[in-house]
C-alpha cells in the first residue's frame, strides 16, 4: 500500500452535500452547546432517557445479530475471499497490521475504564450484593464483556463490507458502496449521500469521547507530573495540542504516520502492563487472569441478551452497556473504513479472526491485569481508592500507579501511552472522515491535506463543546443518541454484503457447470482448443520470455485475437468493446474486452503483461536474466492466477471464450436464484433460455 500522499485535484474531489451538510450539522450543535450547555445538557438527557426506556433492548439484539452474522460468514465458504483480487498480497507485516487494528479500534478510555469499570462494577453491581467474591468476578467479566468480541464483531462487519467492495469490485472505500447490491447505481446519488452523511455525524461524536476522556485524563497526568491546574483552559491546550499532532499524524499519511504511531503505541502499552504486573502479585495476577477467561466464556451466552427485564438498572445500564454498544456502532463506520484500508489482500477469515481475536486478546491482558490490581487494592481495604476509581475515572489510573514504586516513571509513562491513544484515534479519524467527505478515484487514494486538517479541528472543537456542556457524561450520552441512526445502516450493510458473497457462490457454480468447466480446469494447451505436440508443451513449460518476446506477443497475438472476438460479437448483436492502454512501468500495452450485458455485470476480459522473478529451478542457458514476463488474464474479480503467453491466436480466442461462457452461466444462476431481487432493475430479470451453442452470445 502506497503511503498517503496529498492528491491532485482529479484524485480526490469533495463531497459537497456530505461535506458541507456534516459540517453544518456539527457546527450547529457546537455552538448550541458552548453558547447554552444546561439548554443542552437538558435536551440531551431528556433523549436519552427515551432511547434507553424504549430502544435499549435494541442495542441488545443488534449487537448480537452483528456478532453471529460475521462469525457465520468467517466459518463459512465466503471465508476463503480475499479483501480484493484473489492474486492480491498483504500489504503491511502481521505485527503492523495487528498493530494498527488495535491502536485504531481503541483509544485512551481503555486506559480511562481499566481501573473505573471493575471498580465500579465491584461497588455497585447491576445485580448481586456489593463488594463480595462474586462481585470481583462480575467485575473483571463485566468490563471485559464490554470491550469483547462483541464490539469488535462490528468494526469487523464494516471492514470486511468495506474492504469487499472497494477493492474486489472498484467501487469507492465509503460506505455507501456497501449498499450496492441493495439501491443499485443510486448509492451515487442522494441516498448515498445520506448514508455516508450519517458515517459521518455517527464517527465524529464517537471519536469526541475518545477525545474528551482521553483530555481529562491527560490534565490529570500533567497536574502529576507538573502540576498543571485541571480545568478547561488545561483541556483546550490539551485539545489544541493534539489536534496539531493528529493533523501531523493524518497528513504524513499510513505508512509514514498511522503505522509507526500504532507500532510504538503497542509497545509502551505492553512495557506499562508489564510494569503494574510485575510491582504487583505475578502470580496471583496470572490466576485471576486465567479465572476471567474461563468466566468470560462461560458467562458471556448470558450476558450478550441480559436486558434485566425484572429489575432493571436503568441507571447502570445506560452508563455502561448501553453506552458502549452506541460507541461501538458510532466507531463501526471510521474504525471499519480505516481496518479495510489496512487489510487488502487478507481472506475474510484471516481478518474476521484477526480482528476478533488479536486486540482482544491484548485488550483482555490489559483489563486484567490493571482491574485485578485495582480490586486488590480495594479488597484489601482502602476504601478511599475505590471511590476515587468509582467517581473520579481520570484519577483512577493514576491513584493505582501510585501505590507502586517510581511512580514519576509510571505516571509519565502512562500519560505519553494515553496521548498516543488519542493521537491515533484522532488521526485515523481525521484522515477516514475526509474519505468520508471526498470522492476518492481509488481505494488507497486519500483525501486533500487540508481536508483531513478539517475533521482534525472539527474533532477537537465538537470535544470541546460537549465538555463544557457536561464533561464526559454529555460524551456519553450523546453518543448513545448519535450511534441509533447508524445501526439501521449497519444492517443495510450486512445484507448488501450477503447478497454480494452469494454472488460469489454463483460465479464458482458457473465454473463448475459451464460447457468449458468440463474439460478439467483447462491446465493443459490441449484442453484449451488445439492440439500441441508434447515436444512443444514442454518447450513452452521450460520457457520464460523476455521483454522483447512479451511485446511482440501482445501485438501480435493479443491485439488480433481481442479484435476478432469483439468484432464476431459485434456481428451477433452483443455490446463488445476493445480497449488498448499502456503498463505505466513496463511502457508495455495492455488489452482489454468488455461486453455489457445490459443491468447486469458486464463481461471483462484483460490480458495484462507482467514482470516475474525467474525461479531458481529454470534453465539457465545463455545468462538467463533474473526476471522474465508473464501475460496474465484479468477477470472483473482480478487475475486468475495463469499466463498466457506463448498461446496461439486461436488458443487465446479459445480461452477468452471459455471464461465468456463461464460468466453467462453466472448470470444465468444469479438471475435464477435471486428472481430479480435487486429493487432497481427487478422487472428486467427473466429467466433465461439456455444459449445456443456454438454461438457465444446468449442475451436477455
Amino acid at each position: 500500500m502506497s503511503s498517503a500522499q496529498d492528491v491532485p485535484a482529479k484524485d480526490s474531489r469533495l463531497n459537497p452535500v456530505v461535506f458541507y451538510g456534516s459540517s453544518a450539522l456539527i457546527i450547529a450543535i457546537s455552538l448550541w452547546a458552548i453558547i447554552t450547555p444546561s439548554g443542552a445538557e437538558q435536551a440531551i438527557g431528556v433523549v436519552v432517557g427515551w432511547v434507553s426506556g424504549s430502544l435499549g433492548w435494541y442495542y441488545f439484539l443488534a449487537a448480537t445479530i452483528f456478532l453471529v452474522f460475521v462469525v457465520f460468514i468467517a466459518v463459512s465458504r465466503y471465508g476463503t475471499i480475499k479483501l480484493g483480487p484473489q492474486h492480491s498480497k498483504p500489504d503491511f507485516s502481521l505485527f503492523a497490521w495487528a498493530a494498527m487494528l488495535f491502536a485504531a479500534g481503541i483509544g485512551i478510555d481503555l486506559m480511562f475504564f481499566s481501573v473505573s469499570g471493575p471498580v465500579s462494577h465491584y461497588l455497585a453491581p447491576p445485580e448481586g450484593a456489593a463488594e463480595t467474591v462474586e462481585a470481583a468476578r462480575q467485575a473483571i467479566v463485566w468490563t471485559m464483556f464490554h470491550y469483547g468480541i462483541t464490539g469488535w464483531a462490528m468494526y469487523a462487519l464494516m471492514g470486511m463490507a468495506l474492504g469487499y467492495f472497494a477493492f474486489r469490485y472498484r467501487l469507492p472505500l465509503s460506505i455507501r458502496s456497501a449498499l450496492y447490491p441493495i439501491i443499485g447505481k443510486r448509492v451515487h446519488g442522494r441516498l448515498g449521500d445520506a448514508v455516508d452523511l450519517a458515517a459521518v455525524i455517527g464517527t465524529i461524536f464517537g471519536i469526541a469521547v475518545s477525545l474528551g476522556i482521553g483530555v481529562v485524563q491527560l490534565n490529570h497526568g500533567l497536574k502529576i507530573l507538573f502540576d498543571l491546574p485541571e480545568g478547561v483552559p488545561a483541556q483546550i491546550g490539551l485539545i489544541a495540542v493534539a489536534v496539531l499532532m493528529a493533523t501531523v499524524s493524518a497528513v504524513a499519511g499510513v505508512d509514514k504516520g498511522i503505522r509507526r504511531m500504532s507500532e510504538l503505541n503497542v509497545v509502551l502499552a505492553i512495557v506499562l502492563m508489564l510494569y503494574v504486573a510485575i510491582m504487583e502479585n505475578p502470580v496471583q495476577l496470572l490466576n485471576a487472569f486465567i479465572m476471567n477467561i474461563g468466566d468470560y466464556v462461560s458467562r458471556f451466552p448470558g450476558m450478550t441478551l441480559n436486558t434485566f427485564a425484572y429489575d432493571q438498572p436503568t441507571e447502570w445500564l445506560n452508563a455502561w452497556t448501553l453506552f458502549f454498544w452506541a460507541w461501538w456502532v458510532a466507531w463501526a463506520p471510521f474504525v471499519g473504513l480505516f481496518l479495510a484500508r489496512i487489510s487488502r489482500g487478507r481472506t475474510i477469515r484471516q481478518f474476521v479472526a484477526a480482528t476478533l481475536i488479536v486486540p482482544f486478546l491484548f485488550t483482555l491482558a490489559f483489563l486484567s491485569i490493571f482491574g485485578n490490581s485495582a480490586l486488590s487494592i480495594v479488597r484489601g481495604g482502602d476504601a478511599e481508592f475505590g471511590q476515587t476509581a468509582m467517581n473520579a475515572p481520570e484519577q483512577g489510573f493514576y491513584a493505582l500507579l501510585d501505590h507502586y514504586p517510581g511512580v514519576t516513571f509510571a505516571a509519565g509513562l502512562a500519560t505519553f501511552v494515553g496521548l498516543l491513544f488519542y493521537v491515533t484515534s484522532a488521526d485515523s479519524g481525521a484522515l477516514v472522515m475526509g474519505n468520508f467527505t471526498s470522492r476518492l478515484r481509488t481505494p488507497t487514494t486519500d483525501a486533500a491535506r487540508w481536508v483531513r486538517v478539517y475533521w482534525s479541528v472539527a474533532t477537537g472543537v465538537l470535544t470541546l463543546a460537549m465538555l463544557l456542556v457536561g464533561g464526559v457524561g454529555a460524551l456519553t450520552n450523546a453518543t448513545i443518541i448519535m450511534g441509533l441512526p447508524f445501526s439501521f445502516v449497519m444492517f443495510l450493510v450486512m445484507l448488501g454484503l450477503y447478497k454480494a458473497l452469494r454472488i460469489e457462490r454463483f460465479r464458482e457454480d458457473a465454473a463448475r457447470t459451464s460447457l468449458s468447466s468440463s474439460l478439467s480446469e483447462r491446465t493443459t494447451i490441449e484442453a484449451r482448443g488445439v492440439t500441441r505436440t508434447w515436444r512443444q508443451r514442454l518447450a513452452r513449460a521450460m520457457h520464460y520470455p523476455d521483454e522483447q518476446a512479451a511485446a511482440r506477443f501482445m501485438t501480435e497475438v493479443c491485439r488480433p485475437a481481442f479484435t476478432e472476438v469483439a468484432a464476431e460479437l459485434r456481428e451477433q448483436g452483443a455490446d463488445a468493446d476493445v480497449r488498448e492502454g499502456v503498463v505505466a512501468e513496463l511502457g508495455m500495452p495492455y488489452y482489454e474486452l468488455t461486453v455489457a450485458m445490459g443491468t447486469e455485470e458486464e463481461f471483462t476480459y484483460r490480458a495484462w503483461p507482467c514482470r516475474a522473478r525467474t525461479p531458481s529451478f529454470a534453465p539457465r542457458r545463455g545468462g538467463s536474466a533474473e526476471t522474465y514476463f508473464r501475460v496474465e488474464v484479468y477477470l472483473t474479480e482480478g487475475s486468475q492466477g495463469y499466463d498466457v503467453l506463448g498461446y496461439s491466436t486461436e488458443q487465446l480466442i479459445n480461452d477468452l471464450l471459455d471464461q465468456y461462457e463461464r460468466h453467462l452461466e453466472f448470470l444465468r444462476l444469479h438471475m435464477e436464484t435471486t428472481h430479480g431481487a435487486l429493487p432497481d432493475h427487478a422487472e428486467d430479470i427473466v429467466t433465461p433460455e439456455p444459449p445456443a451453442v456454438p454461438d457465444p452470445v446468449g442475451k436477455d
